[in-house]
């Protein structure tokens, strides 16, 4: 006779899920990027101040735009979720959380709240790391049933 599922423990409050694999990537890439284009610009003899500091404003912009994309996080704690996405972070209250879902192919996981909503939640994807995207999805829809009122499927 097959053994039930066992069922997830959520961990103890508060917990930040992030996709550490990516981050690591995309701040490492803006800074090897920002060392690199910063060197050409001082090294390069031919470049007048105006062009430094274009070359140098040009790297600070690409590598701005790589650590806004290593920003998403969700962080619970005991009074609901906070998710960071790339522009925007959102506060939610348990109750406000029906559902968790990270179905096969969703780029990321989507928060189904009680205002009929859905809300994408950035920090918890599957693209690199798609073993610990689905452990934080688990863990995340077992903290909303213990914390929230509302029913999560699996």
């Amino acid at each position: 006779m097959a053994e039930p599922a066992a069922q997830h423990v959520p961990p103890a409050l508060p917990v930040t899920f992030r996709p550490t694999r990516t981050r690591v990537v995309l701040l490492g890439v803006g800074a090897a990027m920002f060392l690199t284009i910063t060197a050409i610009a001082l090294l390069l003899d031919t470049l007048h101040p105006g062009e430094r500091i274009s070359f140098i404003f040009t790297a600070v912009l690409l590598s701005s735009v790589l650590v806004l994309l290593s920003r998403p996080k969700v962080v619970a704690d005991e009074g609901g979720v906070t998710v960071v996405n790339l522009t925007r972070t959102h506060r939610l209250e348990w109750a406000q959380i029906l559902r968790v879902n990270l179905r096969p192919g969703d780029p990321w996981v989507f928060l189904d709240l009680s205002d009929g909503t859905s809300l994408p939640a950035l920090g918890i994807q599957p693209g690199v790391a798609k073993q610990q995207a689905i452990g934080d999805a688990r863990t995340l829809r077992a903290l909303a049933e213990t914390h929230g009122t509302g029913a999560n499927d699996h």
